[in-house]
């Protein structure tokens, strides 16, 4: 689902998506920006999160393992927030101050481990 004026910013964007997060192992995490870039749209944080919001509630992929680039989750605004720090505390992810720590928990793929950039924070 995207919103109204939103389309996926290349053919495929959304497949590329899913499948991605389809591989985000247990007690890690990807980001929203992460997750646009290894689909091939770099820039497109926004149209993977709204790939994302489709799927909440209603899919067996595991959405919530998708945070913002401060390491928080960004859902509370949509009313999911609780449930998706919930979910990934019981995955092992550890909040203090309402973010997660990136550095260790933050998940590449094997063939994109020259992508990880410098920390921002």
């Amino acid at each position: 689902m995207t919103s109204p004026g939103t389309t996926d910013p290349t053919p495929g964007f959304r497949e590329r998506v899913l499948a991605l997060v389809a591989r985000i192992p247990e007690g890690r995490v990807m980001t929203y920006g992460q997750l646009a870039l290894l689909a091939g749209n770099p820039g497109a944080a926004r149209q993977a999160g709204f790939v994302l919001n489709s799927l909440v509630g209603g899919s067996d992929l595991p959405w919530q393992r998708v945070i913002n680039a401060q390491g928080r989750v960004s859902t509370h605004k949509v009313g999911f927030g609780d449930m998706q720090e919930r979910l990934l505390m019981a995955e092992g992810v550890e909040f203090r101050d309402g973010r997660c720590d990136l550095a260790t928990r933050q998940w590449w793929p094997d063939e994109d481990r020259a992508a990880p950039p410098a920390p921002l924070l």
